[in-house]
């Protein structure tokens, strides 16, 4: 039996799936620039919930979302839309950046040993299907008109705000927008007109106007699209709750006359400094910037298996590097009970899933992993099977690594060195530390995942 905590209800419930297939939708990145650390703590949560299921037996069709269009730097339907600007920045079209951040994303979450979903689905795939579920918004009767877009009234849906508990929110009507007005603060918009007097490179005509979809409606159209509704799971983090997914619960009800998912689950913060880290502000920390200190991705997945993924947390560089002695611990010992296969008989299996089944409760399914290894009335075999098998869930790759020999610091560094340098562009020094690293040993080989580095 799992328990989730569903944000709905505010409480954990005793998830039963809607069919034999658990259908899960995550809200996936908007491709405008690297994912930092704190946005990818929501994708390991994720992963550890689909591992979890996956554990307990169930099939599982995950679809996730590449915003590639319309998410404006504000989340009041105001300012530039975040590709748009991107590629101003950065003197690319609007495409290539979209692109490759993609890839940089993908990148990520392969280095995290994040399994990937079913389905990924770009917002600017589905610019016709939101344009019809607009024109059903339109012909019941939820939407309005401004010079600047077509809008949801959040007046006319009785059951708005329910998710975030917004019953009793005090806001003036009529709060300016960048063009036109409101007719109420919460209300949201589904098609936002390009502006004359600017050239933008993603826009698409419309029986309201040229423009481009708001932010919220790509997740209904592909939830709909994907998994029909009502799904099982919607997954995001919990700056979601207060606007994205409220308004997509909104079109949802509107239209289907249901709140499109069962369970609506939600990642809490990772912190910086005592500030949530932010990309606009640009103090981000990104797997490479980790990797340039020395600390691989799998360090970092292990130290959010150690912190509830509904508790807020702070990073920091001391904490992440007592991670990485942690888990080199893990990996050397897992090496060293390596042996035979043998049946296990203990209740350590099912301590284990009656952890993570407790509403993903990594932090005590790490203490049990580490309680198994210093068990002494244990066979090697048996503390072996048990680590590899609670590894389907924890995702440290365990098996793999652990048949990997340790890599002297020296080399390591090295290695970092040479990436470096490669970045730069500086390959005349990148070369030159290769070299050494044969010398001493070693091949180094880069991957799509980043440089791996074996004894000649």
């Amino acid at each position: 039996m799992i328990n989730l905590y569903n944000t709905l209800s505010r409480k954990k419930e005793t998830f039963e799936p809607l069919e034999d297939e658990v259908r899960i939708y995550t809200c996936g990145p908007t491709v405008y620039e690297y994912a930092h650390i704190g946005n990818l703590r929501a994708y390991i949560f994720e992963d550890l919930l689909k591992r979890t299921l996956l554990y307990n037996g169930y099939k599982v069709k995950h679809v996730m979302n590449i915003t590639d269009v319309g998410h404006l730097t504000s989340d009041e339907d105001t300012g530039e839309d975040k590709m748009e600007a991107s590629a101003r920045k950065k003197k690319k079209t609007a495409w290539e950046i979209a692109d490759y951040y993609t890839k940089a994303f993908k990148r990520d979450i392969a280095r995290l040993n994040i399994k990937e979903p079913d389905v990924y689905v770009k917002a600017t795939d589905t610019v016709k299907e939101q344009i019809e579920l607009v024109k059903k918004l339109e012909e019941k009767g939820f939407t309005y008109k401004t010079s600047d877009g077509v809008y949801f009234d959040t007046k006319k849906l009785k059951s708005y705000g329910n998710l975030a508990n917004l019953k009793d929110i005090k806001l003036k009507p009529g709060a300016r927008v960048e063009l036109g007005e409101k007719k109420n603060p919460t209300d949201f918009a589904l098609w936002k007109f390009s502006n004359p007097e600017e050239k933008r490179q993603m826009e698409w005509d419309s029986p309201w106007g040229k423009g481009f979809p708001g932010w919220h409606t790509e997740c209904v159209v592909m939830s709909e699209m994907y998994l029909g509704i009502p799904f099982d799971i919607h997954c995001g983090g919990v700056d979601h709750i207060n606007v994205h997914h409220t308004n997509e619960i909104a079109q949802g009800e509107a239209v289907y006359g249901v709140n499109p998912a069962k369970f609506w689950m939600h990642g809490e913060f990772l912190t910086f400094e005592e500030r949530k880290m932010s990309k606009s502000e640009g103090d981000i920390i990104t797997l490479d910037y980790l990797e340039e200190e020395g600390v691989t991705p799998l360090s970092y997945r292990y130290l959010m298996l150690g912190v509830h993924y509904r508790t807020k947390t702070s990073f920091s560089i001391e904490a992440l590097k007592d991670a990485k002695n942690s888990l080199e611990k893990l990996k050397e010992k897992i090496s060293q009970i390596k042996s035979p296969q043998q049946e296990v008989k203990s209740s350590y299996k099912e301590d284990f899933k009656k952890a993570i089944n407790d509403d993903i409760n990594t932090p005590q399914a790490l203490a049990l992993l580490w309680k198994v290894i210093r068990d002494k009335n244990l066979s090697d075999s048996e503390k072996y099977n048990l680590a590899i098998d609670f590894d389907k869930v924890l995702g440290l790759d365990l098996e793999n690594q652990s048949q990997e020999e340790a890599v002297p610091e020296e080399i390591t560094s090295l290695a970092i060195e040479r990436e470096k340098a490669r970045k730069k562009g500086d390959f005349k020094e990148s070369d030159k530390i290769r070299e050494k690293i044969i010398n001493l040993g070693y091949n180094i080989e880069d991957t799509k995942e980043g440089f791996k580095l074996k004894k000649l």
